[in-house]
C-alpha cells in the first residue's frame, strides 16, 4: 500500500448520487469523503421538496444504501409510492446520512471551491498519476482548508446553475439584476405559494418543466381572480411541446400535449411563439421581457425553465475532456445530446465511459450529463457503483452494465395523489417477478423498469402527466462537427 491509498475518496455532493457512491465506496473497503456545500444533506433535493418525481420509491434507493440502512432497522417506504422531494429527504438520505458507517465521513456546509493536484498545475505531466488530489474547501465559518484524496467523484449536481434566459447562451441584459431582486425566480418554484395568485408570471421554457409550470399556473388562475400566465417559446411553434395528441403511443404524454393545447386555445394561457429573450428591464415591482424582434412583456414574476449547466470552474487545474455540445465527459455526450436521445434512448454507462485524461477522477450524477436535461437516477446509481468497482480495481465490476432502460422516451411524469390514476395509466408499473428494494447491484431485479429523475426530471405537484420526447435515433447518429453539419435548435 502507498501513501496515497490510505487516502479517502472525496466525493462532492451529499445528494442522492454523492451518498449512494459513499456506501458503494464503503462496501469496496475504500473510504469516503463526502463534502457538501448545503448546511445539510440533500439540500438541493430539499429545495425542490414540494415536487413529486416520477419514479416509485422502488427505483429511487441505490441499493448499497439500503444495505446501510437496513442494518439499523430502517423501514423502507411502500416501494409503489411516488415520494416527493422532501420525502426523499427526510425518508431516506437523513437517516442514510446517520448510520454509523457514512454519519462520520459527511461534512456539511464544507464548500468545495478548487480542485488539483498537490503541487502541480495543469501543464505538469510528471508524476501526475501519482500525486494525491489537493481539494480547497470553503467553510460557513468563512475559514478554508485544503485536503489531500486519493480519487475524487464529482456528484454536486447542476441545480445552483440554471441556465440563463438570453436566447444566445448568455444572460440577457438586466437578467442579473432582475433575479437578485427576486423578480426571477428560481427553477421549479411552489406557485400554490405567495407571489403567484393574482399576478402575472411568464414561463420561458419549452421542456418538461416549463410545461408543468404552465399548467400549475393555469390551475392557480381558475381559483385566483387576476392571475393571467404568460408562456413564451422559442420555437415557431408548439406543436413539440403538445406531441400527439389522442394519436399519441404513450396516452399520458398525449394527455399533457392536450391540456397544454386546451389552455392555450380557451386563452387560459397566452403562448409566445419565436420569442428569443433579448434583454429584461425592471420597472419597480415587475419587468419588462424584451424579445429580439421587440415585442415586450410585462410581468410581475418570470419562472425560468431554460435548463442547468453544469459548474466547471473549480475543475479547471483539472485535465478533463469534455464534448463540445453538452459539456459531458466526451464519451457520455454522443449518447445523451438532448437533440438525438430522451432519457428513454440514453444506454446505461459506468466508469469507462465517464474517464477523463485525468485518473481516478469522475463526474457523476446530474453533472455527468452536462447541459443534456435526460438524466436519472437511476442511472446516476449504476454509475456510482461501476465507478467505486474501477476505483476498488475489479475492471469486470466495472465494465459489467447491471442497469437496462428501455427505449421508451418516458422521462418523468407529474401523478396525483391517487394511486389508482398510476395504476390506470401507461405508466403504472408492471407487477414485477421479484419485488425489491433498492436499485441496483446485489439485489433482485424486476422484469421491467421504471423510469424516473431528478433535476430536469421533477415534477410539481398535482400536475399533468408528463414526459420526454421520442427521439428515436440511433446512438451514433448525432452530426459530425468535423463534418460541418450543425445542432438543431430545440
Amino acid at each position: 500500500m502507498t501513501a496515497q491509498d490510505s487516502l479517502p475518496v472525496a466525493v462532492i455532493g451529499a445528494g442522492p448520487v454523492g451518498l449512494a457512491a459513499a456506501a458503494h465506496l464503503l462496501e469496496r473497503g475504500l473510504e469516503p469523503l463526502v463534502l457538501e456545500a448545503g448546511p445539510t444533506v440533500g439540500a438541493a433535493v430539499r429545495a425542490w421538496g414540494h415536487v413529486r418525481v416520477f419514479s416509485t420509491w422502488q427505483y429511487n434507493l441505490d441499493a448499497a444504501a439500503v444495505r446501510l440502512l437496513e442494518a439499523t432497522g430502517w423501514e423502507a417506504p411502500r416501494p409503489t409510492a411516488l415520494p416527493y422531494g422532501h420525502q426523499i429527504v427526510t425518508g431516506y438520505l437523513e437517516p442514510l446520512a446517520a448510520t454509523p458507517a457514512l454519519k462520520h465521513r459527511i461534512r456539511t456546509g464544507a464548500r468545495v471551491v478548487a480542485v488539483t493536484r498537490q503541487g502541480m498545475d495543469k501543464g505538469r505531466s510528471a508524476g501526475r498519476d501519482q500525486a494525491p488530489f489537493l481539494l480547497r474547501i470553503r467553510h460557513t465559518s468563512g475559514d478554508t482548508t485544503e485536503i489531500l484524496a486519493r480519487a475524487v467523484i464529482d456528484a454536486s449536481g447542476t441545480w445552483t446553475t440554471p441556465a440563463p434566459l438570453g436566447s444566445g447562451g448568455l444572460p440577457a441584459p438586466g437578467e442579473a439584476e432582475a433575479r437578485a431582486a427576486g423578480l426571477i425566480t428560481g427553477p421549479l418554484p411552489d406557485v400554490s405559494g405567495d407571489g403567484f395568485a393574482g399576478r402575472r408570471t411568464l414561463v420561458i421554457g419549452s421542456g418538461h418543466s416549463a410545461a408543468n409550470m404552465v399548467l400549475d399556473l393555469a390551475r392557480t388562475a381558475r381559483t385566483n381572480p387576476g392571475t393571467e400566465v404568460f408562456w413564451a417559446i422559442r420555437a415557431n411553434t408548439p406543436a413539440r411541446a403538445y406531441g400527439g395528441g389522442d394519436a399519441d403511443q404513450l396516452p399520458a404524454r398525449g394527455q399533457l400535449g392536450t391540456r397544454l393545447r386546451t389552455a392555450v386555445d380557451t386563452r387560459a394561457v397566452q403562448l409566445l411563439t419565436g420569442f428569443h429573450t433579448n434583454g429584461i428591464d425592471m420597472n419597480g415591482g415587475t419587468v419588462t421581457v424584451i424579445a429580439a424582434d421587440g415585442r415586450r412583456v410585462e410581468a410581475d414574476r418570470v419562472i425560468p425553465a431554460t435548463g442547468f449547466r453544469p459548474d466547471l470552474s473549480i475543475l479547471t487545474e483539472l485535465r478533463l475532456d469534455l464534448d463540445p455540445a453538452v459539456d459531458a465527459p466526451k464519451a457520455l455526450g454522443p449518447l445523451i445530446d438532448p437533440d438525438f436521445h430522451s432519457c428513454g434512448t440514453v444506454p446505461a454507462h459506468g466508469a469507462r465511459i465517464l474517464t477523463h485524461p485525468e485518473k481516478d477522477f469522475y463526474l457523476a450524477g446530474m453533472k455527468s450529463y452536462g447541459r443534456a436535461p435526460t438524466f436519472l437516477m437511476a442511472t446516476g446509481y449504476e454509475q456510482v457503483r461501476s465507478i467505486a468497482a474501477a476505483l476498488a480495481g475489479d475492471s469486470m465490476a466495472a465494465d459489467t452494465i447491471e442497469l437496462e432502460l428501455p427505449e421508451t422516451g418516458v422521462c418523468s411524469t407529474s401523478i396525483p395523489d391517487n394511486d389508482a390514476v398510476m395504476a390506470d395509466s401507461c405508466c403504472a408499473t408492471p407487477e414485477p417477478v421479484t419485488v425489491s428494494v433498492g436499485f441496483s447491484t446485489g439485489l433482485a431485479r424486476p422484469s421491467v423498469l421504471s423510469l424516473g429523475g431528478v433535476s430536469s426530471m421533477l415534477l410539481p405537484r398535482n400536475a399533468a402527466l408528463r414526459y420526454g420526447p421520442v427521439v428515436g435515433e440511433p446512438r451514433d447518429s448525432r452530426p459530425n462537427p468535423s463534418a460541418g453539419a450543425s445542432r438543431q435548435p430545440t
